[in-house]
């Protein structure tokens, strides 16, 4: 079972990171940054429509600077969106601005509704974190997900990621009569392998969300992290396999009665595969944000040690004890695992 008993430690972008970030576009000039949302002065919990306390709280601000704050904001989502055409904001207004006290970056949450049909979407604007860029942009390379975000100096601002939160879909659809058992077990394990090549943690089912696709006879899944902030923290190997957190349990039981050994072998290797291709087709990329990486301290050095430890026995690869920082675990880990084949058991 693997259970984070600490919250992680924030880390500073680095200059190495933030030239790759400004290389790459993912660096700009923003109206407003995140410590500008904190001159709220009230603010009251957000109810969900079952009645429940959400942990989020709707902030209100002075009337004397909510229309520039408001503006501010919707100019975000115009770079976000629209690749900064301000034409877009015209029938949008911001419904709500929410914080969560108790997240570990304590992100604001916008909500933006478009007035002409009333539809909506979210974005967030947090305190940057360098294991969050990091994570952020290692999804964006390596997974089958493309990520939004940008930075300005302290300030991140990321994209809503749309599914259904993964307890929910546990709670409230796998009962479901059309439910592809077979088809959700499979992209577990490959989820499962994602996460563990690149060394994110934490992926219980609060971090990530499913995303379900209506296909001409059936439906696909795509799981989704959603957390990036335990990207290559923990020294321990359980954090960074979702198969351990008994909170996933319900779509471990479905793996165990849908597949076999063999099979969960197949699935393994072909995403070894998948994240292989989409390494070759960003190497350049890649290969910049890994040598940034792996010049920055992202975590305790006993984490690394005992990281370390752990991957080198998992692979019986004692090269892994001589990486001293996290980001040099992580193309270890690439470098590894892209030319050879499974070597642990799921679950």
């Amino acid at each position: 079972m693997a259970i984070i008993s600490k919250k992680k430690n924030i880390y500073k972008i680095s200059k190495a990171l933030r030239g790759y970030l400004l290389k790459y576009d993912r660096e700009i000039e923003l109206p407003i940054n995140y410590q500008d949302l904190l001159r709220y002065n009230n603010s009251i919990a957000l109810i969900d429509n079952k009645g429940k306390d959400t942990l989020w709280e709707t902030v209100f601000y002075p009337q004397d600077e909510m229309k520039d704050i408001h503006h501010s904001v919707k100019t975000i989502y115009a770079i976000l969106k629209a690749d900064g055409d301000l034409s877009v904001m015209e029938h949008l207004f911001v419904d709500r601005i929410d914080l969560c006290v108790f997240g570990n970056t304590q992100p604001f949450r916008i909500r933006i509704v478009n007035r002409i049909n009333d539809n909506f979407d979210y974005f967030y604007i947090k305190n940057a974190d360098a294991s969050r860029v990091y994570g952020l942009e290692l999804e964006h390379l390596l997974s089958p997900n493309r990520i939004s975000y940008v930075v300005n100096k302290e300030t991140l601002i990321e994209e809503h990621i749309v599914g259904i939160p993964g307890d929910q879909f546990m709670k409230y659809h796998l009962n479901d009569k059309n439910l592809n058992e077979i088809r959700i077990a499979k992209e577990f394990v490959k989820f499962n392998e994602r996460c563990f090549v690149r060394l994110l943690g934490d992926m219980h089912s609060s971090n990530f969300v499913i995303d379900i696709t209506p296909d001409f006879e059936e439906v696909d899944y795509r799981i989704r992290a959603i957390d990036f902030d335990q990207q290559s923290y923990e020294g321990r190997k359980a954090i960074y396999l979702p198969q351990y957190f008994k909170q996933n349990n319900p779509l471990i039981k479905i793996g165990l009665k849908c597949m076999t050994p063999e099979t969960v072998k197949q699935y393994q290797k072909e995403e070894r595969s998948l994240i292989a291709h989409r390494y070759k087709a960003s190497k350049e990329k890649t290969i910049e944000l890994l040598h940034a990486m792996s010049s920055d301290n992202l975590s305790t050095p006993k984490n690394v040690k005992s990281l370390a430890k752990d991957l080198a026995k998992h692979y019986k690869n004692d090269s892994f004890l001589e990486c001293k920082t996290m980001g040099e675990l992580v193309q270890r880990s690439l470098e590894t695992v892209l030319n050879q084949k499974p070597t642990y058991q799921f679950p």
